[in-house]
């Protein structure tokens, strides 16, 4: 325990048999539960895991407790009680491992799911054990377990529903991290930005966080997106539901054995067009359905406006080329809906920036 808080780290592992003990092994003695995830791998992942519980027994998941008698006054918490017993069936198949008083918890997932997916599974886990911090640590140990506690910390101490570490701030960045990846991350995190309305949030794509109990209540653990934009897609889903967000820096750590298994060409198109349906999402959910707010039309209006104003640029363009002068009255239109829809855009993003400041901590 931390601070007399239970903690609990999931783990998500695919084909990770080399570096998952080393993970094990170096992990804090404050942490109460090690979930490790295995997304159904295809080597020695799940025998490794388990010659550290060489007695664990698969658990058979009880349903819940009944809270009691239903009244009109505790008919809520019933109907959420049995939201969650019905939610197991929403994840993948997974068969779970526990050994009496040993760290480790073998969530043993029956079909590939993704780093997302195997992530909303350890998350599933820990909610229901009502863990009150649960943070995420890759299996390939690039995470070093020394910054554990400072990831925790802000949720344990001060509240805060999701913290991120930080690699971009760190003064290594420019020299540790992959000049490749240094800059598709710095992009990703602009365009996430936008999406999520966490105006303030750099490293978007690191998987080193914490959650509290109230964070993992707050969102559909399983709808998060179960590829490499799992990420992005919290931070949206996290947004609309109002949760508070800390970012804290830490190392970035290459190089320990383990060669990366994302495909940054493959995974940049379904990232984009998340991060495209992440953002009307969070607009109609958040800012029209929840809570009315006038950035709502302002963006949109926006929208319409830049629309509109295409075709008229494309027919000045034209012009301009075959060396013909353009009609003022279709340049005037152009610049009006083009400076109009700009002015409506930059307002929407400033009112946007400003609602969501109260939610970075």
């Amino acid at each position: 325990m931390y601070q007399n808080k239970t903690v609990a780290v999931v783990v998500p592992a695919y084909n990770e048999e080399t570096q998952i003990g080393m993970v094990i092994e170096t992990m804090p003695d404050f942490v109460d539960r090690i979930v490790i995830v295995n997304d159904f791998s295809t080597d020695k992942t799940a025998e490794v895991i388990k010659s550290y519980i060489p007695n664990a027994k698969e658990r058979v998941i009880k349903a819940p407790k009944k809270i009691g008698k239903e009244t009109i006054y505790n008919r809520a918490e019933i109907v959420v009680e049995e939201m969650n017993k019905k939610e197991v069936d929403l994840f993948p198949k997974w068969k779970i491992y526990e050994e009496k008083d040993k760290q480790i918890v073998l969530v043993d997932l029956q079909e590939n799911s993704g780093v997302g997916g195997a992530i909303a599974s350890g998350y599933k886990w820990c909610k229901d054990q009502h863990i009150d911090c649960t943070a995420v640590m890759a299996g390939d140990g690039q995470m070093d377990p020394d910054e554990l506690e400072g990831i925790i910390r802000p949720v344990i101490e001060e509240g805060i529903d999701y913290v991120k570490g930080n690699r971009l701030i760190h003064k290594s960045a420019k020299h540790v991290i992959p000049k490749k990846r240094f800059f598709g991350n710095s992009v990703l995190s602009i365009l996430t930005k936008l999406a999520s309305g966490y105006w303030h949030v750099s490293d978007t794509q690191t998987g080193y966080t914490a959650i509290s109990l109230d964070g993992l209540n707050s969102i559909k653990l399983y709808d998060i997106y179960r590829r490499y934009g799992m990420p992005n897609d919290m931070l949206v889903k996290l947004n609309i539901t109002f949760c508070t967000l800390r970012e804290v820096e830490i190392k970035p750590i290459y190089d320990v054995g383990e060669q990366s298994k994302m495909k940054v060409m493959k995974i940049i198109r379904p990232i984009l067009w998340l991060l495209l349906k992440s953002f009307y999402k969070r607009l109609w959910q958040k800012y029209f359905f929840r809570d009315f707010h006038p950035l709502f039309l302002l963006y949109h209006m926006s929208f319409l406006l830049l629309a509109v104003a295409i075709p008229y640029s494309i027919k000045i363009a034209y012009l301009v080329i075959m060396g013909q002068e353009a009609n003022p009255v279709t340049v005037m239109a152009f610049l009006f809906l083009f400076i109009v829809g700009f002015q409506s855009l930059f307002f929407a993003m400033w009112m946007d920036i400003q609602d969501n400041e109260r939610l970075y901590k």
